[in-house]
């Protein structure tokens, strides 16, 4: 996730996408990194067959430079559309 000028990049891991989203949006948690610097829109996701696999790639994500990551969210979304409002939040 990143905020409106894509200055912040958010990696997190979660059961339920839905869920998760939407409590950032609505800045839920209001102490946390995500309300803090605005993190409000969904760039990149992807799924797992097991809670495992998804820890692991979330840390290799978080383990790599800035650059890495943008050419992980520009490899499905290259124009960095807001998939919540234009896939997800449909399901």
């Amino acid at each position: 996730m990143t905020n409106k000028n894509h200055t912040v990049l958010y990696t997190g891991v979660t059961s339920d996408l839905i869920a998760r989203v939407q409590l950032h949006i609505s800045k839920f948690h209001v102490s946390s990194f995500t309300a803090k610097y605005n993190v409000e829109k969904l760039v990149y996701y992807s799924f797992f067959s097991t809670i495992e696999e998804a820890i692991a790639e979330e840390k290799r994500i978080k383990g790599g430079s800035r650059e890495k990551k943008i050419k992980l969210i520009e490899s499905i979304n290259p124009l960095w559309e807001d998939l919540w409002k234009k896939e997800v939040s449909k399901w």
